[in-house]
This record gives structure tokens, C-alpha cells and sequence, in this order.
């Protein structure tokens, strides 16, 4: 058995013309849904990410802007600035891009953030509206996963879904949004006993844990559906053997480069599961998807109107 591949760009894709004609009909009404990135200090990898969320915005027509305070900034200075953004009625989204520096209150300064502003969805009154199943502005990652399983007619009520990870950014919502689809959910963590055999009883795994090739393919139920969170960089060769073993194409391309990026699930689950996201291409694109997504949602929401393109929002479930 070879999985079927669940191509997070080729969603994208899709749900990218869904906001697009969405995005026009407010430009119709006078709006202009717009962003605002608050990026602090000189971090490569925040400022590719946060480079690439603009991107995004650009694409789709929608107001974005980028505030770069240096890497010495005081929590109530970053405050401020997330006040005054909270207050801006052109902004509808507001994302503090992580990691903040150690002399920064990163709880304080995201619970500053206006939760009707909160794209990324990591309020906790976003989250609490999302246990309690009301609308609101979902975690991204979690909401892209979601798409992922619905947009590839994967079945979701009924179904065995296991989470690896119990984060609040992913695994936490991620379970949440499978139970309010009536998926009966088991979270696991590095205290769960017997892990192997869980994740084996499982028709929808979803790995959020951060390990490379931690989920090994004998965990794996045939014929299940698999949902690779991480996006792990490997540069050791013994990892790369490991992981690689079987697929001498690909460690062949390690070899030459020297890193690879590889998922929390071995590369050979690939020969069990029957759906399987790839990494790269598979969750990574659906975040920014979700951002943007949300960015719009919240313009909606905000004005006291539907969003018409919902894309992660619970359903409501039964007792």
C-alpha cells in the first residue's frame, strides 16, 4: 500500500480563491480587510515567516502592515504598541510573530491582543469560545489540519482520531475541533502508556509533537489517515539513516545537502497509511492559509456580519 498524498498547496490553492472572491465582495462594501505583523528584533526565521504572511496578504489583495521594534523593546512598551493596534479600526488582524525576547512577558503581551483581532487564535477567549463550540477565531494550524481532512473526503464523525501533543497552539485546539466533528479523541503525551498501541487504534493520527520520525510506520493502523504537524531540520547522518533507510532517493539528496526536513511521522508510514501529508507541502502551507483566512473572518465578525467563507470553524456536536 503507498498513502494517498493530502497536498496541502494544492488546498491552499483552493481555499485562496474562495477568500479572493470573498476579499472582492467587501472591497464591494467599502472594506479592505488588513493585517498587521508586529515583528521584534533581527530573528532570520521570524522575519522569513513574517515576510511570507505579507506575501500572502499581497496576493489576496488585503491591507497588510509590518512593525519592527528593536530586539531591546520592554513588555510595556510592546504593549503599547498592542494597544494602539488594537485601536487602529484599519487593522482586523494582529499577529505578534514568536519567539519574543527573554525580557518580554509573551503571555501578557498575546493576551493584550484584541480577541476579536487575534488571527492566530491563541487568546484564551478564542479558545474558550472554541470549547464551547461558539464562534470565534480558531488556532491556524489546527484549522488547517481540519481543511486538510474535509477537503480530501477523509471521515471524520465516528472516527478513532488520536493527537500527539497536547500544546496549546496545536494540540489542545486541534482536539477540540475533531471532537466538535464528532470524532471520538484520545490526546497523548510523553506520559501516555503504551503509546505504540494507541496511536494503532487510531483512523485519524495527527502528530504534533516535534520529534523527526518519532511515530514509527508499525504504529500505524493500515489504511488510517495521517496528519504530520512537524517540519523538523535533520543534519545528523545517523538520523538521516534511520529515517532515510528505505528511501535511498532521498537520502541520497541528505548526502548532498547535507539537512532535510522530515515530519514527526517516519518516512515509512508512508507504506501503511492510506492518506498521508507530506513534509514539506502538507500542514506547513495551510497555516498561512488559515492566517489569512482568519484576517478576513475577523473584518466579517468585527462588523457584525457572517464571515461567508468560514474554513475551521467547530460544528456543532452531538452529546
Amino acid at each position: 500500500m503507498t498513502a494517498r498524498i493530502l497536498d496541502g498547496i494544492k488546498i491552499r490553492e483552493q481555499v485562496f480563491a474562495e477568500l479572493a472572491v470573498e476579499i472582492r465582495a467587501l472591497g464591494a462594501e467599502g472594506i479592505q480587510p488588513g493585517l498587521a505583523a508586529v515583528l521584534v528584533g533581527e530573528d532570520p526565521a521570524s522575519q522569513v515567516y513574517v515576510k511570507s504572511k505579507i506575501a500572502a496578504c499581497v496576493q489576496l489583495g488585503l491591507a497588510g502592515w509590518v512593525h519592527t521594534p528593536a530586539a531591546s523593546i520592554t513588555t510595556e512598551e510592546l504593549l503599547s504598541l498592542v494597544a494602539r493596534l488594537n485601536e487602529d479600526d484599519a487593522v482586523d488582524g494582529i499577529l505578534v510573530q514568536l519567539p519574543l525576547p527573554p525580557q518580554v512577558d509573551t503571555k501578557r503581551v498575546l493576551e493584550a491582543v484584541d480577541p476579536a483581532k487575534d488571527v492566530d487564535g491563541f487568546h484564551p477567549v478564542n479558545l474558550g469560545r472554541l470549547v464551547s463550540g461558539r464562534t470565534g477565531l480558531v488556532a491556524c494550524t489546527p484549522a488547517g489540519c481540519m481543511e486538510i481532512l474535509r477537503r480530501n473526503d477523509i471521515p471524520i464523525a465516528g472516527a478513532n482520531a488520536v493527537v500527539l501533543g497536547r500544546s496549546d497552539i496545536v494540540g489542545k485546539p486541534m482536539a477540540l475541533l475533531l471532537m466538535h466533528a464528532n470524532a471520538t479523541v484520545t490526546i497523548c503525551h510523553s506520559k501516555t502508556r503504551d503509546l505504540p498501541e494507541v496511536v494503532r487504534r487510531a483512523d485519524i493520527v495527527v502528530a504534533a509533537m516535534g520529534k523527526a520520525g518519532y511515530v514509527l510506520a508499525e504504529w500505524i493502523r493500515p489504511g488510517a489517515a495521517v496528519i504530520d504537524v512537524g517540519t523538523n531540520r535533520v543534519t545528523d547522518a545517523a538520523e538521516a539513516e534511520r529515517l532515510f533507510r528505505n528511501q535511498p532517493e532521498r537520502l541520497a539528496k541528505f548526502r548532498a545537502k547535507g539537512q532535510a526536513l522530515v515530519g514527526d511521522v517516519h518516512p515509512d508510514a508512508a507504506n501503511v497509511a492510506g492518506a498521508l501529508t507530506p513534509v514539506p507541502g502538507g500542514v506547513g502551507p495551510m497555516t498561512i492559509t488559515m492566517l489569512m483566512s482568519n484576517t478576513v473572518k475577523a473584518a466579517r465578525l468585527r462588523r457584525g456580519a457572517p464571515a461567508a467563507v468560514v474554513h475551521g470553524a467547530p460544528a456543532r456536536g452531538t452529546r
